[in-house]
């Protein structure tokens, strides 16, 4: 064999090298799927926020199987719409091959990602804000989980919370999607089988100017207390200020979509003294402890809505892809059930490194995290705690009254 043929074998076989480890050492793409736009783009910032916070605890603490970097491309849902939710979702499952998403925020745009694009093509989707009852009941080979409770439990517990306050007559308005028709539903039935009266029940669309119709149809039940089970960048913020402009109501309902402070902004906390509000939250566990002060240490206000809940659904896929052993799609869903459920050694949030040795001498690990046990049922769906939120005039500002028991 001549010298330069030694030679070209030899630069042949350092390149392929070089290759192959270029490939065991690439990156484990997460996507994160959220209403950028839209409805829900006061809430998305803060959200996004915690999700890096965990992919953050994953990298600087020797990253995931290998030693390789998460990290996490990120699609626009729009919220408000499911083509494009789709469409997001097809940019991250064929374009950057993600292994698993995070998301997405609104349950319709959840609902289109995961059914027409996620589901087919194997992706795990672990969704930290969804909460339409809808979801439980997709097909979806066991590929769709969530972090936060649906709203079976929310719509039961603002019935409970409202008439413990002596709220006993409600008119309700939602926006006409899985969310607001999902919570709905489920006060509406929750109030009246609890002894309240719901004297009006009315759908509206996202997007409109004016909904002074709708307002005006809704005061001719007589009461005074109006539940908006919408958004607070969008029909929600719209159909609160048009209600106040006419007198037509006093006092005003939300769930989670509203809970925002550009709400309080844009209409003046002064005028909204007495709103009641409810949101997904997280129980006083140590984990919701330790999360707390990881996320101020980062500047994230652990309380910020559903901050806690995508914290958990990034370091929970972290975790799965991590017991899984390969940056492959097939697999990550039966992972992620042994990873988040007891029994096992307790993983609290940030710690990636405890959790990596654990799994390497192959012990068995339990997550509980900043929102509490994930014990995911047959459906990918947990238990979960509501809380009470209402307005802090002087502030101008939502505030956490209390878990409602």
């Amino acid at each position: 064999m001549s010298i330069d043929l030694k030679r070209s074998m030899t630069i042949v076989a350092v390149a392929a090298g070089l290759i192959g480890s270029g490939a065991a050492m690439a990156d484990v793409k997460v996507g994160f799927l959220a209403g950028f736009t839209g409805p829900l783009k006061s809430l998305t910032p803060a959200i996004f926020k915690g999700a890096k916070l965990a992919v953050k605890h994953v990298n600087d603490q020797g990253g995931i199987l290998d030693g390789q970097k998460i990290v996490m491309p990120n699609a626009d849902t729009t919220c408000a719409d499911t083509a494009a939710a789709a469409a997001a979702a097809e940019t991250l499952v064929k374009t950057e091959n993600v292994v698993a998403i995070v998301g997405a925020l609104c349950s319709g745009a959840t609902i289109a990602a995961a059914s027409d694009v996620a589901i087919p093509a194997g992706v795990t989707v672990v969704s930290p804000g969804s909460t339409s009852p809808a979801i439980t009941l997709l097909d979806d080979k066991d590929l769709m989980f969530r972090t936060t409770p649906s709203d079976v439990y929310q719509g039961s517990v603002m019935a409970r919370l409202l008439l413990s306050k002596g709220i006993d007559n409600i008119a309700i308005t939602y926006v006409n999607n899985a969310y607001g028709k999902g919570l709905a539903d489920s006060l509406s039935e929750s109030f009246k089988a609890a002894g309240g009266k719901v004297a009006a029940n009315e759908p509206h669309e996202e997007g409109k100017a004016d909904y002074s119709a709708k307002i005006r149809a809704l005061a001719a039940s007589g009461v005074d207390t109006l539940a908006v089970l919408a958004y607070a960048n969008g029909s929600g913020l719209t159909i609160i200020r048009q209600a106040l402009e006419s007198g037509d109501f006093g006092q005003f309902v939300g769930g989670d979509g509203m809970v925002s402070n550009t709400l309080i902004s844009a209409i003046g906390s002064d005028k909204l003294r007495g709103m009641i509000a409810t949101k997904p939250g997280a129980p006083d566990t140590t984990g919701a402890r330790v999360f707390k002060k990881l996320a101020w240490d980062a500047d994230l206000n652990p309380a910020a809505t559903f901050a806690g809940q995508s914290y958990d659904a990034s370091f929970l896929l972290a975790l799965a892809i991590e017991k899984n052993g390969s940056a492959e799609r097939a697999g990550v869903s039966a992972a992620l059930r042994e990873v988040a459920s007891a029994p096992g050694e307790v993983i609290l949030p940030g710690e990636w490194q405890k959790a990596k040795a654990l799994l390497k001498a192959g012990k068995d690990i339990n997550y509980e995290g900043a929102t509490g046990s994930h014990e995911f049922d047959k459906a990918g769906d947990v238990s979960g705690v509501i809380i009470e939120m209402g307005v802090y005039v002087r502030e101008g500002s939502f505030r956490e009254f209390g878990r409602v028991r």
